[in-house]
């Protein structure tokens, strides 16, 4: 690809969500003065990118847009709701010929139609209010002002009564009080002044105009006492409108050194590397104990000196690999709005925290899934206008996507205030497509029944649509948060809607995980899908249907072998050694056959033949250079 070509789509996308993020704010306020400021510097330097490509249809939609927001800059016009939609409508076309300019290299045979039928400014120009004569005066006389003033300017225009001399007032000190004068300019209140014999001393016939740098909220309280004497408005000039839409330049910017994914990457992996190397210092020192044990103590201080060094380098990478999650769910808002006119519902999406900063890998994942919830809470979830309005809702549905840090985690919160989950629905569909027994559904908790929707094959769509019925969104949902280590939890009231919450690792470079030994052979589980540890007499453990079950903190928790799901035979050792996980939802224990050290790996993802073995997630290397399968409990407990 081209070089000019890949930076563009980088800054491209960047600025669309910069102009969404703007008309979502105008979407609550269309007067918000700041969100229009942004709005308009998104456009125009859209605009002038554009430019360098064969995108001709995109570069006049969005000078059109750039005029229309230009107008409501300067005071002439004000935007409706009308206008923001259009506005939104505008900047999902631009994304959707990025998208095809990558694809295809260029717009499609219908890309001009399309510009004609979006643009908004001839409207909005329709409306504009022609600016007052005084401002167009002034802005003749202080050409040189203008034409000097880096900054956006304010127009001003101070008008005493003629009685103000005697109320004592001085307009002309208020004025020398104002901040930023760039220009100013006394003149006569009627149009002319009087003739010298009609010329009353004691009467104030002047009018006071002029240019400043302040912002109009900066200068409205200076006017306070006279509020009905004065008038402000944004200069409206071409110098001062560049000055505003194209940004300074940044010291901070212009030290950004962009680069490529795949070196970040591999820089990670030798951070890997050098873990291993950490850990393997620990089996050397431990074979020198016996042999000379003050050997054996300068090992382990040497380990603990790379250790500190590994984790410095593992922190600084990690921050490096760190990205905004703006970028990866851009494309979201747009797809809302689009599936919602597919269903024929009216969606009010709300995004936030899409600024947190995560992972390259986490952000690079979790559009899909994302994608997918998405879907089925527009479809199954929120209900058509008819429906809410029947149960007493407002007819326009609303869907929030929050996203925010926990500690270690990344969390993410998609959550609609829709019809919510009927369990008894879905353990039946669960049974008619023969994913579960009657027996097996009757003891779910409301936990399990709920994960029965991620279950392959699994969808309550009475007909195949475009959106969903073909029962492989919700899987791919669990297997995509799978690979990135995650976890997913289900909230759901009848009547008031559904909340997914995603927990993901903020770290993907290195795993903290626990050995374990399983039929005479050693695995690895990761820590964070790990509930506890425990050990218990082998009296403890009780035959509850066809399997076995115990008793832990007042609540019954099947027990399954591990060994034998392995392919192995369980020891039946005394004390019973469990390692309880809830990836599936509800606590399951895992019987072991002992524990083992804690170590912070790289987990490669499980590749060759591998690929195809069940329960695997990954595999890491020991310090002794012995290779260790990484169990997905997910899979284990499924």
């Amino acid at each position: 690809m081209d070089e000019l070509l890949e930076q563009f789509l980088i800054e491209g996308r960047d600025l669309v969500a910069d102009a969404n993020a703007a008309f979502a704010a105008l979407q609550g306020n269309p007067a918000d003065a700041g969100a229009i400021d942004a709005a308009f510097r998104a456009v125009h330097t859209l605009k002038g990118s554009v430019g360098l490509f064969d995108m001709a249809p995109a570069e006049r939609l969005l000078h059109a847009t750039e005029d229309g927001l230009s107008l409501a800059r300067k005071g002439e016009t004000r935007l409706t709701d009308v206008d923001v939609a259009a506005l939104v409508a505008t900047i999902d076309q631009i994304d959707r010929w990025i998208d095809e300019l990558e694809r295809d290299g260029a717009l499609g045979p219908d890309a001009s139609d399309i510009a004609e039928g979006l643009s908004v400014a001839n409207a909005m120009d329709g409306r504009a209010e022609s600016a007052p004569d005084w401002i167009t005066a002034l802005i003749d006389r202080q050409q040189a002002a203008m034409r000097d003033s880096e900054m956006p300017l304010v127009a001003f225009r101070y008008v005493p009564d003629s009685d103000a001399f005697f109320r004592g007032e001085d307009p002309l000190a208020l004025v020398a009080t104002l901040p930023g004068i760039v220009a100013l300019d006394i003149l006569p209140a009627a149009g002319q002044w009087p003739a010298l014999e009609a010329f009353e001393v004691f009467s104030c016939v002047m009018a006071i105009e002029g240019l400043s740098s302040a912002t109009a909220d900066t200068l409205r309280p200076f006017f306070r006492l006279v509020p009905d004497q004065f008038t402000l408005l944004s200069a409206p000039t071409d110098a001062a409108d560049a000055a505003q839409g194209v940004a300074e330049p940044d010291v901070q910017a212009a030290a950004v050194l962009r680069v490529d994914a795949r070196r970040v990457d591999a820089l990670a992996d030798t951070v890997g590397e050098l873990v291993v190397a950490a850990n393997a210092l620990a089996v050397l020192a431990e074979r020198a104990d016996g042999i000379d044990p003050p050997l054996a103590l300068g090992i382990r201080a040497a380990q603990a000196d790379l250790e500190r060094a590994v984790g410095a380098a593992s922190r600084a990478v990690s921050a490096v690999r760190l990205v905004s999650l703006g970028p990866a769910l851009r494309r979201l808002p747009r797809l809302v709005r689009e599936i919602a006119v597919s269903l024929g519902k009216d969606i009010r999406f709300v995004m936030t925290g899409e600024q947190t900063e995560v992972d390259k890998q986490i952000a690079d994942g979790l559009f899909e899934p994302l994608l997918h919830l998405v879907r089925n809470a527009i479809d199954h979830g929120i209900e058509d206008a008819a429906d809410r309005t029947h149960v007493g809702k407002l007819p326009t549905g609303n869907l929030t996507l929050a996203i925010g840090r926990e500690a270690d985690d990344v969390v993410v919160t998609l959550a609609d205030d829709g019809a919510g989950i009927d369990r008894d629905n879905i353990r039946t569909t669960a049974i008619t497509r023969g994913l579960i027994t009657a027996e097996a559904s009757e003891a779910l908790s409301d936990a399990g029944t709920l994960a029965l929707i991620f279950a392959p094959g699994f969808s309550t769509a009475q007909a195949v649509s475009s959106v969903s019925g073909r029962g492989v969104g919700m899987d791919a949902v669990q297997a995509a948060i799978d690979r990135m280590r995650g976890r997913i939890e289900i909230d759901s009231v009848i009547g008031r809607g559904t909340r997914f919450t995603l927990r993901l690792p903020a770290n993907a470079i290195t795993t903290r995980l626990l050995v374990i030994d399983v039929a005479n052979d050693r695995y690895a589980v990761p820590f964070d899908q790990i509930a506890e540890t425990v050990r218990i007499g082998i009296d403890r453990l009780a035959p509850v249907g066809t399997g076995m079950a115990c008793v832990l903190r007042d609540r019954t928790v099947p027990v399954l072998s591990l060994a034998e799901m392995l392919g192995g035979t369980d020891s039946g050792a005394s004390p019973v050694k469990l390692l309880v996980t809830r990836a599936s939802g509800d606590p399951v224990a895992l019987r072991v056959d002992g524990f083992h050290e804690r170590l912070d790996a790289m987990v490669r993802p499980p590749s060759g033949l591998l690929a195809n073995m069940p329960l695997i997630g990954g595999t890491t290397t020991t310090g002794d250079g012995a290779v260790l399968l990484v169990l997905n409990m997910a899979e284990v407990v499924g």
